[in-house]
């Protein structure tokens, strides 16, 4: 006998919990703006299955990764595999909340798998911007995930040294810097958002669309210029961010 799909109603009630969207650091702007709307229609259907969360979280980490090797392809299916990653980032969640299947290799695997699919974006998009040209393209490329994966790393691991010092996980709050000048240099980044682009949603939408710039134009061009901007970018937000973090309230 076919199980019979939630309410919308319920399931929104106890998938998604309000304080996670309104949050800025909780929830993507992508969530935000209609990838929770997706998430909660698949889910209402998964939810009748017997896929754990666990599963689709491996789900998410292999569309990530693909992302990253369907950019030497020209269009959209990087970016479209990206969607699945934000897609099963969204559900495996939801799942595991209206399910009670909850697990710490979970929390570890959906963690992780943020790292190698925006990783592997940098580095798709730098075996792309080699081809017919000089191998250094790569290692911009390699360059840039490299950045991205310290990025994330540096966020982590504020929780890590906050655990094993015995304090609790630090709150929005302390994230504000404690310094004025980091504070006023700050704010240039948040009213242009460019740091956004060293982001998989962000780095999804624009490595494609050089992609097919490149087929516009007829040269790497477009591609490459991308590519060494993130680099660059990449590399300025990991200093700035590791100002922000030793400035701030949030290893205190």
């Amino acid at each position: 006998m076919a199980v019979a799909a939630p309410a919308s109603a319920e399931l929104r009630e106890v998938c998604q919990p309000r304080a996670k969207p309104a949050s800025r650091n909780g929830e993507r702007w992508a969530g935000r703006m209609y990838m929770r709307a997706v998430s909660l229609r698949v889910t209402r259907q998964l939810v009748r299955t017997s896929v754990s969360p666990n599963t689709l979280t491996w789900l998410m980490v292999v569309c990530g990764v693909g992302a990253g090797a369907a950019l030497l392809v020209p269009g959209l299916p990087g970016a479209v595999l990206f969607q699945g990653f934000l897609l099963f980032d969204c559900v495996d969640g939801e799942v595991a909340r209206w399910k009670r299947q909850f697990s710490t290799a979970g929390v570890y695997v959906d963690r992780l798998g943020a790292y190698p699919a925006d990783a592997a974006l940098m580095v798709g998009a730098g075996v792309r911007a080699a081809r017919g040209g000089s191998e250094l393209w790569v290692s911009v490329g390699l360059a840039a995930a490299l950045g991205v994966v310290l990025l994330k790393a540096s966020t982590d691991l504020v929780d890590v040294a906050r655990a094993r010092s015995g304090l609790a996980p630090a709150d929005e709050e302390s994230t504000q810097p404690r310094s004025q000048g980091i504070a006023t240099a700050r704010r240039p980044a948040s009213v242009f958002k460019i740091h956004r682009v060293t982001n998989g949603v962000e780095a999804s939408l624009v490595l494609p669309a050089a992609a097919v710039a490149d087929a516009v134009v007829g040269s790497l061009g477009p591609t490459r210029a991308v590519v060494a901007g993130i680099a660059v970018i990449t590399w300025g937000m990991v200093v700035a961010h590791l100002a922000s973090i030793l400035s701030s309230s949030r290893l205190r």
